[in-house]
């Protein structure tokens, strides 16, 4: 069982998440808008994984979900993080690739999407 950070600005979306990872045997341990905030609880919480949106509004110089990324990376180098994204992402979810992201799912997110990208870390 993992303890999971969601990182998503849609409040359904991120309800849906949580649904799926507990279903799947997980526990949600936060939830949080933005990328800044993302930071700062990951700082607290140390989660084993975090889901983060690559798109969401920005707060205090984070700008994205890469950016938060980069600075979970440089808090913990192996901070298990994947991404989710929107179709026409695919830059981004490259970036995301080669900046430390153990994957991505593709949104609409369902729980066989999330199981399996799961599955690639071993959680």
């Amino acid at each position: 069982m993992a303890k999971v950070l969601i990182v998503e600005d849609v409040k359904m979306m991120s309800f849906t998440i949580k649904k799926f990872l507990e279903e799947l045997g997980h526990e949600v341990i936060g939830q949080v808008e933005n990328g800044f905030d993302a930071v700062e609880l990951y700082k607290d919480i140390q989660p084993d994984l975090v889901t983060m949106d690559i798109t969401m509004p920005g707060k205090n110089g984070i700008h994205d979900g890469i950016e938060a990324l980069n600075e979970i990376k440089k808090f913990n180098e192996n901070a298990n993080i994947i991404m989710l994204t929107s179709h026409g992402e695919n830059k981004l979810v490259m970036k995301a690739i080669s900046n430390g992201a153990k994957g991505y799912i593709l949104k609409p997110i369902t729980k066989e999407k999330v199981k399996e990208a799961l599955s690639k870390i071993n959680l």
